[in-house]
């Protein structure tokens, strides 16, 4: 069995009500909601919130909100293990044990289902703990500069600072928008070990502010006509 945990709490900051705003004339998080639903490897979609608003619309887009999230795990500074521990635990008192939990995070409006169900096949076909969503640096970090107050720059390696950027190493960074563990390894605190399942840079959206927000808007209007 698997499950499908969205996190959403309603207290974001830098944007307020991120997580239900209007996206390109729906709710945010209704396009996290509708990738893992439209996925069909989950037996349970559920939102973990605080808010009541937030509730409510998941609700209307499919998911099921089981609980409301304590206070406790719903401040600016919970980090997302202990939210998960908190729906395994929900589940596990009613006597429901899943082998599989995917964390999606509600701003995630480029993810596809298919993304979803290839990377639970990868995880299971390469017998990994866990398969976290990565992607190509856009730029060679090994040629990362710095400047100082006058905009003098600094060569963070400089060993480097001569070489190809098609010489160097690809390195690749974790996109944030899912997570799969087993569930035994969500217990143990740490998804970090497994497997990388790679998406295209252009996909790869972290929205923080509304200077990303808008440049999501734009990208997804463009790739969504």
């Amino acid at each position: 069995m698997n499950l499908a945990v969205i996190p959403a709490r309603g207290g974001s900051k830098r944007i307020p009500r991120k997580n239900i705003k209007n996206f390109c004339g729906k709710a945010m998080i209704s396009y996290s909601i509708q990738a893992a639903i439209e996925s069909s490897v989950f037996d349970h979609v559920i939102v973990s919130t605080d808010d009541d608003e937030i509730a409510e619309i998941s609700i209307k887009y499919g998911a099921e909100v089981p609980f409301r999230r304590p206070k406790a795990l719903s401040d600016d500074f919970t980090p997302t293990i202990p939210v998960i521990l908190h729906a395994i635990e929900h589940f596990d008192l009613a006597g429901i044990e899943f082998d599989n939990v995917c964390c999606i995070y509600a701003c995630s409006p480029m993810l596809r289902s298919e993304d979803i169900e290839r990377s639970l096949e990868l995880m299971k076909k390469k017998k990994a703990t866990s398969c976290i969503p990565v992607t190509e640096f856009n730029s060679a970090p090994q040629r990362a500069i710095t400047l100082d107050k006058n905009l003098k720059i600094s060569w963070k390696y400089p060993q480097f600072k001569m070489t190809r950027t098609q010489d160097l190493e690809t390195y690749f960074h974790d996109i944030g928008s899912f997570y799969w563990a087993g569930r035994e390894t969500w217990l143990q605190g740490d998804i970090s070990r497994g497997i990388g399942y790679e998406i295209p840079n252009w996909r790869a959206v972290d929205i923080d502010n509304m200077s990303d927000w808008n440049r999501a808007e734009a990208l997804f209007s463009s790739t969504n006509k």
